[in-house]
């Protein structure tokens, strides 16, 4: 009967625990059959796809910045760090050994009351090993390898933030260097309509209202000037800050007008969830949790431990003595007032969130392809309307002012037709630098050429 007795309480300590909470169904994810629009191929981004625009200067930009950057600096730091706690998670699965040694000179007394005098030393080797019957130490170990491959994901997903800023921030340089000189070119024409306006209302072919109005117009002009400068300057800034530098000038290469956004290919919306860095971290977040509430639920079943020691005690008034111990423990939760099963209900509620947590990740890439998609698409119509709409208006704009050199109009249709020019040729080119954003935008959306790893390095 004594022999049933300890397999009996195996059974009846594993029977505390529960069998293992489902995840929620409401957090599976169903991704749509297509995209709403209209792709331009199937395959993965290009891993640098920041070289496709032609530009020397902003792919050395972005280089740069994924080497300097900051935040991505503080990223990889994360990953060592979660690297070091995969690697502690599987040393406690491997057996543990230490050794001991120490001895002295000492002088006591006898039980029969005469002093005496000795040189003792002892040394000793001890090792413990858990067996893991139950898998505690292993669901461990499994949590924190998924724990770093999250972590090693969030490092990719800001690597391509950063790149994707820098790119940005390149495009946005050049676009207010195309606005300064579409405002500078405007100031030259509006300087010689100022000219000829005061040359004309001198020799009283014109009125003092046309000589105000040129007047006033230009210094409009002209005030757009600094105001353009300081957000350059604004902007070299940024940039500065994002290469990991103090703030200087920086470097020009292709002018706006230049640079060609590259061929995104967008794939199938189930292809995205293999794609994108955070969705590989939420992924791997959730299986972290999971192996977490496995690891949990694991502790309500004994832990088995073997260890063993052996060494040996000398001394100046004995022979020396070898020693040794041989044994094992087993630790078993028997009343805890409901620690453990706070614990695995705490583990359980974190698989949970863990699962939303992915549902909302892949939400979320779903509705920002779809929103890059449309944004490409409708931008470049956009920027051939407004195209159009500048030819159109430096056509009216040349009518006019022959009309009005010619005294056929008075001034006033001339300045309206050189306040339409100016507004869209600054649409026109925000316009670009928003077509080329978007491209940017979609580039990281569908993962920028980011591929997941398997195993940790």
């Amino acid at each position: 009967m004594n022999r049933l007795a300890y397999p009996l309480a195996f059974l009846l300590l594993a029977a505390c625990a529960d069998p293992k909470p489902e995840a929620p169904l409401t957090a599976t994810v169903e991704p749509p059959p297509a995209w709403r629009g209209a792709t331009t191929g199937d395959g993965a981004v290009e891993a640098a796809w920041w070289r496709a625009f032609g530009d020397p200067v902003l792919t050395r930009i972005v280089d740069q910045a994924l080497a300097n950057n900051t935040d991505a600096m503080v990223a990889a730091s994360r990953v060592a760090e979660a690297r070091a706690q995969y690697r502690l998670a599987e040393a406690q699965r491997l057996p543990n050994v230490a050794f001991a040694a120490g001895g002295g000179r000492q002088r006591d007394v006898s039980p029969f009351g005469q002093p005496r005098q000795q040189t003792a030393g002892q040394w000793q080797a001890t090792a413990a090993y858990d067996l893991d019957l139950f898998g505690r130490l292993e669901d461990a170990s499994e949590a924190a390898r998924a724990a770093l491959l999250a972590t090693e994901a969030a490092h990719d997903a800001v690597r391509l933030a950063v790149a994707t800023s820098a790119a940005a921030g390149y495009v946005g340089l050049r676009a207010l260097d195309a606005r300064l000189e579409v405002v500078k070119r405007t100031l030259a024409a509006r300087e010689a309509s100022l000219h000829l306006a005061r040359r004309r209302a001198e020799t009283g072919y014109a009125a003092l209202l046309d000589l105000a109005q040129a007047q006033a117009e230009y210094e409009a002009t002209a005030q757009l000037i600094p105001a353009t400068e300081l957000a350059i300057t604004r902007q070299e800034d940024g940039l500065s800050l994002l290469l990991g530098e103090s703030p200087r000038a920086i470097e020009r290469g292709v002018a706006l007008d230049g640079l060609t956004p590259p061929p995104v290919p967008a794939g199938l919306p189930a292809a995205l969830l293999r794609r994108r860095p955070d969705i590989a971290q939420a992924e791997q977040q959730l299986a972290a949790a999971d192996h977490g509430l496995d690891a949990a639920r694991a502790a309500f079943l004994p832990d088995v431990q073997l260890s063993a020691a052996g060494g040996t005690v000398a001394s100046s008034l004995i022979d020396p003595v070898n020693i040794f111990t041989l044994g094992g423990s087993i630790l078993a939760p028997l009343f805890d007032s409901g620690r453990l099963r706070a614990q695995v209900d705490s583990a359980a509620a974190r698989r949970d969130a863990a699962a939303f947590g992915y549902r909302k990740a892949a939400l979320t890439a779903f509705r920002e392809v779809e929103d890059g998609l449309a944004t490409v698409r409708r931008s470049a119509e956009q920027e051939a309307a407004l195209l159009r709409q500048r030819d159109a208006l430096a056509r009216t704009l040349a009518i006019a002012t022959g009309r009005y050199r010619a005294g056929y109009s008075p001034y006033l249709e001339q300045l309206d037709a050189e306040r339409g020019l100016l507004a869209a040729e600054l649409a026109l080119v925000q316009s670009r630098a928003d077509r080329l954003t978007a491209a940017i935008t979609l580039a990281q959306a569908l993962g920028g050429g980011w591929r997941p790893r398997t195993t940790p390095p």
